[in-house]
């Protein structure tokens, strides 16, 4: 049986010149565990709202086509009907949270629609989706990823045959990561509803989906078992969709000669240990430290915060911290959801101010400062690009700061900032318009305008596909004869291995680990503590020799070889 069939569905946006999505044909089974993938503006999203109805009743456009989700007819049905057969769970999910309370937001669906049993239906989902016991409390409580579960137990509440995902780990730890999908695969296997996720982190793919559907220019590719879709790393790559490390190192291995062309690539570490079984590993000298200069950038001496709550006692951020970082230093903050980045990156930049103790940049406190002048010692880039816009060019939004100060040359510094974060073409474009890694650009021309000696970077490649997260990184890297100090809070732990020369682990506000990558992802018992996760490509190494340290594909190929 069928969940989903679509016949030559063609999709046209308002005003645009071409349709986005172009005689799309395809059927998805009822209880498949599905995974859209494909390049930026392929049509992923567009294809998942035109399944509950969202396009063509609530996004107006030219829609030519059949769409038949459940055994209804989308066209035929309105969205209300359509969203009790199908879920969806956006990317800024946070948006899908409407009550103050946990019980009260997982069973308002229900009760708008006049559900007798409102009540339980949402305990109910809360259940399945793993918040049970957390029923009073206020959403304000919640971690990111519960925020999540939230969202998607408010959507299981209607009891979908169907539930649809966009991007559900791209804002999480993977400690919440893993937590999101063994949910999926619990409301899949236990209670067989339809999975279908958009998703780019591809070890989740292998490990979780059974089917993964190809979208490329605006037409469904194919539709394959996951592991047979995996193999096709060529393809794959050419549409920006990058395979697990353990299968790219398979694939390259394969060209080399090491293994044979009729093996199966593997997808998973498990499958890598015994498809790299007869590799050894080449041990390398440790680099020596280069001594980093001594002059302390940003201390904190003693420093305490909290949060005033509505319900309950003040939440303890941090108490009595001491920190130093110095000046010159890459320095990545890792921790799960909570653990205090956001917030300590504020109080860097004077947002939030210490209960107790002092925040000194470059040897003063921040509180002795004025705003002009902390504005050019530190500047704070945005998880959410999108708030760093406040004109409306983007030749706007990177002059505004100089502008306003009276730099002389202002208008010359645009434009080198321009050409430097490759915006010239996009200048007089409106930054809420653009694409994703553009706003990034974006976002760090503005935060390097006044050529500050700190620069904060919250979440820089977060939601962004590999293929944009990897021209970001190399931004950061260009950015080096810019920035004396940079501080980075992240999820991503491949932009911390590759470009972090010092990585500190927050845990409940308290600094847990401070070191190299090689210190701290060599402690297995941080990974159980914090929830962090080195790159597969390391945890692959360390299987076939515990003393090896691998972070990216390049580094394994060179130092396992055929024994």
């Amino acid at each position: 049986m069928n969940a989903v069939e679509i016949d030559s569905l063609t999709y046209t946006y308002p005003g645009a010149a071409q349709p986005t999505l172009k005689g799309v044909s395809l059927h998805i089974e009822q209880g498949d565990f599905l995974a859209v993938v494909g390049n930026n503006g392929c049509g992923k999203s567009t294809l998942c709202k035109a399944l509950n109805g969202l396009i063509p009743h609530f996004i107006s456009g030219t829609f030519d086509g059949k769409v038949r989700v459940g055994g209804l007819d989308t066209l035929e049905s309105d969205v209300g009907t359509l969203a009790r057969k199908v879920g969806y769970v956006y990317q800024d999910f946070e948006n899908q949270i409407v009550r103050p309370t946990v019980l009260d937001d997982a069973s308002y669906a229900c009760l708008n629609y006049a559900c007798p049993d409102y009540k339980q239906r949402g305990r109910d989902a809360l259940r399945q989706c793993g918040l049970e016991g957390r029923e009073e409390e206020y959403i304000w409580q919640l971690s990111g990823g519960q925020t999540h579960l939230l969202a998607l137990a408010g959507a299981v509440s209607l009891c979908p045959d169907i539930l649809i995902l966009d991007e559900p780990i791209a804002q999480l730890d993977p400690m919440h990561a893993d937590r999101i999908y063994e949910v999926l695969r619990d409301l899949n296997e236990r209670y067989g509803k339809t999975i279908i996720v958009i998703e780019h982190h591809t070890e989740y793919i292998a490990d979780y989906c059974r089917h993964v559907l190809l979208m490329k220019d605006g037409r469904a590719e194919w539709i394959l078992p996951t592991g047979e879709a995996l193999q096709r790393v060529d393809e794959l790559e050419a549409c920006n969709i990058f395979p697990p490390q353990v299968t790219q190192a398979a694939y390259r291995l394969r060209q080399r000669g090491t293994l044979p062309e009729s093996a199966c690539l593997p997808t998973t570490v498990e499958e890598g240990e015994r498809a790299f079984a007869s590799l050894s590993y080449k041990a390398v000298a440790p680099v020596e430290k280069c001594r980093q200069e001594e002059e302390s950038a940003v201390s904190f001496q003693d420093v305490s915060l909290s949060y005033r709550t509505v319900k309950g006692e003040p939440r303890i951020v941090f108490d009595g911290l001491e920190l130093d970082i110095k000046k010159g230093e890459r320095v990545a903050l890792i921790g799960s959801n909570g653990a205090g980045k956001s917030t300590l990156m504020k109080m860097m930049v004077g947002l939030l101010k210490a209960r107790k103790g002092t925040v000194s940049l470059f040897g003063d406190p921040i509180g002795e400062k004025k705003a002009e002048e902390l504005s050019r010692q530190i500047s704070l880039v945005y998880q959410n690009p999108e708030e760093m816009f406040i004109k409306d060019s983007i030749r706007g939004d990177i002059a505004y700061a100089m502008q306003v100060r009276g730099v002389p040359d202002w208008q010359e510094r645009t434009d080198r900032l321009l050409e430097r974060f490759r915006l010239t073409e996009l200048r007089d474009r409106d930054g809420r318009l653009m694409s994703g890694g553009q706003m990034r650009r974006a976002s760090l021309a503005i935060g390097v305008a006044l050529e500050p000696g700190i620069l904060l970077l919250d979440e820089p490649t977060a939601n962004l596909d590999i293929a944009t997260r990897r021209e970001i990184m190399q931004v950061l890297e260009d950015m080096k004869d810019m920035i004396q100090t940079a501080v980075i809070a992240t999820h991503d732990m491949q932009l911390v291995c590759q470009w972090a020369q010092r990585i500190i682990v927050l845990s409940g506000g308290t600094v847990v680990a401070d070191g190299s990558r090689d210190e701290i992802f060599a402690r297995e018992d941080l990974a159980e503590l914090v929830g962090i996760r080195p790159p597969e490509i390391f945890t692959m190494a360390r299987r076939l020799d515990p003393q090896a340290l691998c972070y990216t594909v390049d580094e394994f190929m060179d130092r396992f070889q055929e024994a």
